[in-house]
């Protein structure tokens, strides 16, 4: 291996640890940083098992790294999601999803033929793809503007230069015969670190890792009330209080500030900035689960079906309400009627 892809990929290993180190220590208990932990271990586990030497070989002590790396792609998709969306929680599904792409990758690199190449190989650019999705979809009702300006930056970073590497190993047989994918190879990882360790901590809730924005029910603190925002509030207030446009099902931020007769980008920072909320989705189901919660607790609604009650607040789904009505309250909907009758 020459010295200038050991020293690429040596950067890149150190890059990484010293990130998951960084993170474990002072913001484990949030997930989207532990699973930004655990992402810069499969990536440093990636440059360690895709090494020329090493790359393909069946040494057993490689095993953990080749795993790491096999699995790499599905821990990359969980990873954007969890950044990017507050309310994000790991799943069976996802499990599944990691399951069946590690076992396609280690038989890959164990000794599969063709197709199961290309079935990786399929696989991580579906993940890659999953995670731009991911981003790129939440990005409309996101409140928090320099998280909505990354969002961008991430997609065009990290999943290009992931889907160029990708891209390369299909065309290149996987790298193993071309010097040049090595080098490729070995420098987007670095990128890829590099890009990471700033988002990861930029968007961090710990302690150390500074937020760029509010947890959600804080309200930020001016140094001098602005007169106009107090009467943007009051106007808001009473588009939502008054006339009840929540349960408009598909109404959007671009309609409500319409509906103000202000930019988007005022109504968003007032909503962030004012109100604590870092996505448009649970600002509104704030107002939703209220009027459902009301609802249910009301005796002369008794014979009301719950999905009519959770359609009338807006909500899209009995799914979508029920999720975040336990969210709220840690109870069923039909629970909670049950209790407030009994």
């Amino acid at each position: 291996m020459p010295n200038l892809e050991a020293g690429l990929r040596g950067a890149g290993i150190a890059l990484l640890l010293l990130l998951a180190v960084v993170l474990l220590r002072d913001g484990r208990r949030a997930v989207a940083v532990r699973l930004g932990a655990l992402y810069a271990v499969c990536a440093a586990a990636t440059l360690v098992s895709a090494a020329p030497p090493l790359d393909g070989q069946p040494y057993l002590w490689l095993l953990p790294f080749q795993i790491l790396n096999a699995g790499a792609p599905v821990v990359f998709w969980l990873l954007a999601s969890a950044l990017f969306d507050d309310e994000f929680e790991p799943a069976w599904p996802h499990a599944l999803a990691w399951l069946g792409l590690t076992g396609v990758g280690l038989w890959m690199v164990r000794g599969g033929g063709h197709a199961v190449f290309w079935t990786y190989k399929a696989g991580t650019l579906l993940s890659v793809a999953a995670a731009m999705v991911q981003v790129l979809a939440g990005r409309s009702g996101d409140l928090v503007e320099a998280r909505r300006r990354l969002r961008v930056r991430f997609v065009a970073v990290i999943g290009s230069f992931s889907a160029v590497i990708v891209i390369s190993s299909l065309f290149l047989h996987g790298g193993r015969d071309s010097p040049a994918f090595g080098y490729a190879d070995a420098l987007g990882n670095l990128v890829i670190a590099g890009g990471l360790a700033v988002m990861v901590l930029s968007l961090g809730s710990s302690p150390l890792l500074a937020p760029l924005a509010l947890a959600p029910g804080r309200r930020a603190e001016a140094a001098e009330p602005d007169p106009r925002e107090a009467v943007l509030l009051e106007a808001l207030r009473r588009r939502m209080q008054d006339e009840r446009a929540y349960r408009e099902e598909d109404l959007n931020i671009a309609a409500l500030a319409a509906r103000l007769a202000i930019p988007e980008y005022r109504l968003r920072r007032l909503i962030n900035q004012r109100l604590g909320h870092r996505n448009f989705a649970a600002f509104l189901n704030g107002y939703r689960l209220d009027d459902a919660m009301g609802a249910l607790a009301d005796l002369s609604q008794d014979q009301v079906p719950i999905l009519t009650i959770a359609l009338d607040a807006g909500f899209a789904s009995i799914g979508v309400f029920n999720r975040a009505f336990k969210a709220r309250t840690g109870m069923t909907p039909t629970a909670f009627r049950r209790e407030r009758g009994g």
